[in-house]
């Protein structure tokens, strides 16, 4: 009869994996009150620096390096904002490891402002993980693309030195944007860059498109303003991240050997 060889771990590890669903699921009715988010296809980030840290028990911190959005403009309290959010799925996600995640966001600075502050901000900090949210004030402003391309270019190549993961967010989609054939120059940009430097992509404005179209009324994820998240849509914002990272950090399964008799 069929028989299946096991590696050392694979049991701890499938343990882990159900533990995660469980723990995300119990974590979902810290919010119940509010609409579920919207079904959208999961992001893939490759987050090698972290995943080591989760597999050695170690604690992690995490930098959220932005401007609006990331401070949590709009949003109805403090502990609603994304990194907020995001911090208390993890903790839960992750039981015992200790996220930290430190709210590193400056409303309406472009990157030539966010560029000064990575030294007190990020590098000393040596994070396990950033968050950099960028592109939105930028293509608000019309800032020239090619000083955006440059500056991005040697954020990334000051983050690289520390040896952190890094990832990029892209910007919402919201009706104060400027048209698709405008921001879409900087999202261009973004995703070359971040193409360039090995780092990973988490696009808010693919994932925003992907609500919209499983739901309709996700057009509720930017509030009054017509710019900034609503508590929603920080919330739903903070799933998707907590989805991607999790899967990301979670020891992968080993592979097993089938032999018959």
């Amino acid at each position: 009869m069929p028989s299946v060889e096991t590696r050392p771990g694979i049991i701890s590890t499938l343990l882990l994996v159900g533990r995660v669903v469980l723990i995300l699921f119990m974590a979902g009715g810290a919010f119940a009150s509010e609409p579920p988010c919207p079904d959208a296809l999961p992001i893939r980030l490759d987050l090698p620096v972290t995943r080591a840290v989760i597999a050695h028990d170690q604690p992690i911190t995490i930098v959220a390096l932005g401007s609006s959005s990331t401070e949590g403009a709009g949003a109805s309290t403090p502990d609603r904002t994304y990194p907020a959010r995001l911090e208390a799925l993890l903790n839960a996600s992750w039981p015992g490891k200790n996220v930290i995640i430190l709210n590193r966001g400056t409303g309406g600075q472009t990157i030539d402002a966010v560029l000064p502050r990575i030294e007190a901000d990020v590098i000393a900090v040596r994070p396990t993980l950033v968050i950099w949210q960028v592109g939105t004030n930028e293509a608000m402003r019309g800032m020239d693309p090619a000083r955006f391309d440059a500056l991005l270019d040697e954020g990334l190549r000051r983050l690289a030195t520390i040896g952190s993961d890094v990832v990029l967010m892209d910007y919402q989609i919201a009706p104060r944007m400027p048209p698709e054939a405008t921001r879409g120059v900087y999202g261009a940009i973004i995703a070359r860059e971040a193409q360039a430097h090995s780092v990973p992509l988490f696009s808010r404005a693919a994932l925003m498109r992907a609500w919209q179209a499983a739901d309709p009324t996700a057009s509720d994820m930017i509030g009054p303003d017509g710019l900034h998240h609503s508590d929603r849509g920080y919330a739903c914002l903070a799933a998707s991240l907590d989805s991607a990272i999790v899967s990301a950090a979670t020891p992968r399964l080993t592979v097993v050997n089938v032999k018959s008799k």
